[in-house]
């Protein structure tokens, strides 16, 4: 057996109603600490009330959008003052990354661009990150669980990681009843991201024995759980889709992940749309041009995820990618075109995200025609 190793974070807590042990073990990490959360502070409200009457001193931070350098470059300069011992995010993926960048940049000795991958130095941070404690409130990204934040690069046009084994949560929380009630829009597409999320680990090039045995059960049950969401409000669904999204954000540090978020992490960096969204439109095309150019195992393991599509979605199970695109914009996913990405910057699109980090892990090799492809056929 090839060695391979295990990221992820140190304790992690799951199950609905685990939220209420949030303040007293935030505590447990010092007094003093930021709370990042999303655009709607009354969302964190209580946690901010919780942990003051733990004796905690706390400065919230709002993260309005998915972070970019401007973003993160003021958060830093209004944390920096504040003593921190500890850094909390609670909100989606965007919140997440956010308070993952503030604990791994705070105790830093240089500024972001000389840790971001791609278009900054890339340098290993210099100091061990704060405490990072994480409770989501979407099921999608798993960023409760990686050990990169990924950050936009609004004057490269690009979407970049910071990066560093030491970043991976102290303390992860996922209380699925935090995502009760999510509007369906934000169900659909965060949940598609989760979905993504085992599929790419489980036919990476970079698979473990570790990461198949997360994978390979949470495909069918994502995209089961995702189905029912679009039927209605469902507690269970919304329980499975969080263990799904932990799941893959387990997977994804520690087999990679592929094209698809190859082209998302450019796409991204071009246009305002939501990394989800994106992740969404292109499944279906990426899975079929892998399998076109796959063989042996890589197409075994592709065929397999075309069986749960096709138990789950319906159709012929070689249909599958076709079946999965249909149902997605059927159900109200915009396309890429939709989402703002212009067809005339396909080219650009493709031959950027051949460097990507992400496409490191694709099982096949897709040269710029195929993804130019792809990114047609999710426009």
């Amino acid at each position: 057996m090839t060695p391979f190793a295990v990221a992820m974070p140190a304790r992690i807590l799951f199950g609905r109603g685990e939220a209420a042990r949030a303040p007293g073990l935030i505590r447990g990490f010092g007094t003093r600490g930021i709370i990042v959360h999303g655009a709607t502070p009354a969302r964190a409200a209580w946690l901010v009330a919780a942990l003051r009457a733990e004796g905690a001193e706390t400065l919230a931070l709002s993260c309005p959008g998915e972070p970019d350098l401007p973003m993160l470059e003021a958060a830093l300069a209004t944390a920096r003052p504040f003593g921190v011992e500890w850094v909390v995010a609670l909100g989606g993926g965007a919140a997440l990354d956010l308070g993952k960048a503030l604990a791994g940049l705070l105790p830093a000795r240089g500024g972001p661009m000389d840790h971001l991958e791609v278009v900054g130095r890339a340098l290993p941070l210099t100091d061990p990150p704060l405490p990072f404690i994480a409770l989501p409130t979407t099921s999608g990204t798993g960023a409760e669980a990686t050990k990169n934040a990924v950050i936009g690069l609004p004057e490269h046009g690009r979407k970049v990681s910071l990066r560093d084994d030491r970043m991976v949560a102290r303390l992860a929380i996922v209380d699925p009843a935090l995502t009760d009630g999510t509007p369906r829009a934000v169900t659909l597409a965060s949940g598609l991201d989760a979905v993504t999320q085992v599929i790419e680990p489980f036919v990476s090039a970079k698979a473990t024995p570790f990461t198949d045995a997360i994978t390979a059960p949470a495909i069918p049950r994502g995209l089961q759980a995702l189905h029912r969401l679009m039927a209605g409000e469902d507690p269970a669904a919304r329980d499975d889709l969080a263990w799904v999204s932990l799941s893959g954000g387990i997977a994804l540090a520690n087999a990679g992940l592929g094209a698809v978020h190859g082209l998302a992490g450019v796409i991204g960096g071009l246009c305002p749309a939501p990394h989800g969204a994106i992740c969404g439109a292109l499944l279906g095309p990426i899975l079929r041009c892998n399998r076109t150019r796959a063989g042996g195992e890589t197409a075994d393991r592709l065929d397999a995820v075309f069986g749960h599509i096709a138990t789950i979605l319906g159709g012929a199970a070689a249909d599958a990618p076709e079946t999965l695109a249909a149902w997605a914009r059927a159900a109200g996913l915009p396309g890429l075109r939709d989402l703002g990405l212009s067809p005339g910057l396909h080219d650009r699109v493709a031959r950027d995200a051949l460097s990507s980090s992400s496409m490191k892990g694709n099982p096949v090799a897709l040269p710029v025609a195929d993804l130019m492809g792809a990114l047609d056929a999710a426009a």
